[in-house]
């Protein structure tokens, strides 16, 4: 049995799928990017930024699952240049006190919408 998530305070998907499924006690986010839910545009003013409205966007499909940043259990970070990597990681790092989940970050040759970072999360709703 699987329960879709969908919540206005975070972007719309872009394509065939939904921004977060629960299945059992886990929450599959779907990879977000810096979409602003309030106007549905891109906001790319410099990394830091962009990686904190993917963040938020998280954040807000986590609180529809009636979880938060304390139950990810594990990230996947898409980053089409590495050099943005310590930024990234720095804002990143703002979202959790302790108990860091499980991460990988992986250079790609692209992402949707031409972005600099995409963030897809797994988490346990207890």
């Amino acid at each position: 049995m699987k329960t879709v998530i969908n919540t206005q305070n975070a972007p719309a998907p872009i394509g065939p799928y939904s921004q977060a499924i629960i299945a059992g006690n886990l929450v599959f986010v779907s990879g977000q990017v810096a979409i602003n839910p309030l106007n549905g545009e891109l906001v790319m003013d410099d990394i830091k930024i962009e990686t904190t409205q993917v963040m938020e966007n998280i954040k807000a499909i986590l609180t529809a699952a009636g979880i938060d940043f304390n139950n990810i259990v594990k990230t996947s970070i898409f980053l089409t240049d590495m050099q943005n990597f310590a930024q990234v990681n720095e804002v990143y790092g703002t979202y959790f006190t302790d108990d860091f989940p499980a991460r990988e970050t992986i250079q790609v040759a692209g992402l949707p919408k031409n972005v600099n970072v995409e963030i897809s999360v797994t988490a346990i709703k207890p």
